[in-house]
Order: C-alpha cells, then sequence, then structure tokens
C-alpha cells in the first residue's frame, strides 16, 4: 500500500504542516515535502506570494530551496499561531521567526542529508579555492569550472526572507541563476546557504548608466534616496546595484548583475 500521496488534488501544503508539527522530519513528512515540492516544479501548484515569473525563478532555485522555504513557511506559520509556543502570538518579532526558521530547517536538512557539517573544507577540496569574499557571500571557484560554488549568508530579517531573495533575484536575473545545494553554519556559527551561480567572464564593470537601463527595461526606477544604486518597482525593491555587483559580460557585452538585495514591498 503506497501511504505517500502522488496526486496533486490529493495534498494541501496545510497537510504538510501538520506532518511536521505531529511527526517532526520523518520519512513519511519528508516525501511529504519532496511530492509537494514536485508539484511546484511541475507546475501543478504555486506558492501563492510568486506571480508567474516569480514562480520560474523559484523553480530555477531547485527542489532544496522550494522545501527549505516550505519548512520556513511552516516556522513563520506556527509561531503567529502559537502552535509551538503556547501562547498566542499573531505578530512575532523577526528574531524570534529566524531563530526558528534556521533550527528546523537544519533540522529537515539533516534528516534529508543536505547539512554540511565541514562545508568549508569540503567545498574548497572540490570546488577550488575561496576566491572573494564580501559582507553576505564566501565565493569559491576552480579555474576552467562553468560555474562558482558560494556559502551565501543572510543580510535579511529572516532566513525565509533571504531564500525568497534566492527566487527574486532568479526570476530577475535567470542568466545568473542561484540553486541551492545545501546548508551549514561557518566557523562564527553563522547559518549559511550553500548555492551554485554561473561563472561571469568579466569584460568591465558596468555604468551608472548602464544600470539604470538595465534595471529600467525591467520595470524598475530610483527610489531617489540618495544612494543611486537602490530601485522601486511595482512589487519589488532592487537595491545594492552598485557596479562591482553588476558586470559587463565578455561574452554578450552586456550588464549582468551576479548579486543584489531584492525584496517584495511590504507596507
Amino acid at each position: 500500500m503506497n501511504l505517500y500521496p502522488t496526486d496533486h488534488t490529493s495534498l494541501s501544503l496545510e497537510e504538510v504542516y501538520c506532518s511536521i508539527r505531529d511527526n517532526g522530519f520523518s520519512e513519511y513528512t519528508l516525501q511529504l515535502i519532496d511530492s509537494y515540492t514536485n508539484y511546484i516544479l511541475n507546475g501543478k501548484t504555486n506558492l501563492t506570494q510568486f506571480n508567474q515569473q516569480e514562480h520560474a525563478g523559484l523553480c530555477l532555485a531547485g527542489e532544496m530551496l522550494i522545501g527549505a522555504y516550505i519548512v520556513c513557511n511552516y516556522a513563520r506559520a506556527s509561531l503567529e499561531a502559537g502552535s509551538d509556543v503556547g501562547t498566542c502570538k499573531t505578530n512575532p518579532p523577526n528574531w524570534e521567526i529566524d531563530e526558528l526558521q534556521e533550527k528546523i530547517v537544519q533540522q529537515w536538512a539533516e534528516a534529508k542529508g543536505l547539512w554540511f557539517a565541514t562545508a568549508e573544507q569540503d567545498i574548497e577540496s572540490e570546488y577550488g579555492p575561496m576566491v572573494a569574499k564580501g559582507a553576505e557571500a564566501k565565493v569559491y571557484y576552480k579555474g576552467g569550472d562553468t560555474s562558482v560554488v558560494k556559502l551565501r549568508t543572510s543580510i535579511y530579517a529572516t532566513l525565509g526572507r533571504a531564500l525568497e531573495s534566492i527566487v527574486l533575484h532568479n526570476a530577475l536575473f535567470p542568466e545568473t541563476q542561484m540553486n541551492v545545494i545545501g546548508f551549514t553554519r561557518d566557523a562564527d556559527g553563522l547559518f549559511r546557504s550553500i548555492l551554485t551561480q554561473p561563472y561571469i567572464c568579466c569584460k568591465r564593470l558596468a555604468t551608472k548608466q548602464e544600470i539604470d537601463d538595465m534595471v529600467s527595461q525591467k520595470g524598475f526606477s530610483d527610489n531617489h534616496d540618495g544612494q543611486g544604486v537602490n530601485y522601486i518597482g511595482d512589487r519589488l525593491n532592487l537595491e545594492d546595484m552598485h557596479p562591482a555587483n553588476v558586470f559587463i559580460d565578455a561574452l554578450s557585452g552586456e550588464p549582468i548583475c551576479i548579486d543584489c538585495i531584492v525584496k517584495f514591498i511590504r507596507k
């Protein structure tokens, strides 16, 4: 007898959440999360916060991000309902949401075999040395590879918002899509997503005008905060679009964004 649903009409997100609550990350719960992830990847369902373009970005980010994002949404919902803390908290603080999201995503990743206890050493051994380090990411690259590997920490309010930013980046800039392959904590204890991204051969850094033109074509305009690198659209804030994050691709001659801060406009 097959205990796992095979038809998308037989599984709801609420059922997934109930199984996490009641069974933890048992084999059955993991299968439910995998099934719901496959429904998303196969276009049979979507997460309601994403439009069609953003859904494509979600799929580009891969099944590991989708699973982790489902778990993050469960963590937020459980706090808002008070089911995990015994009291009703309709608007829990971001630090509490982030703390729970990191905790249970780690539990899920460990159960799935996606948690890397020694990621920095393992990645350097397999993918080459660290070639760049910024406030958000450590970048590893081995000459001749078509992709870089990043250990990306969160500069967002919660882990869920950090994963969401990967989806939105992919929706806006699919040519530099980020694909999540695992999770870890670094030597300083910071939670990091492990992801791959295409290697871009940089001809030069983009100019301010080239960046303005690129984002304008995507429906963004300067948000007039005086920084000159932050933009606003109908649904999204697009920030940190300075030349170190936008290159002129040596192959296409076009500006290409390798990193940015992108998030929903929330009132």
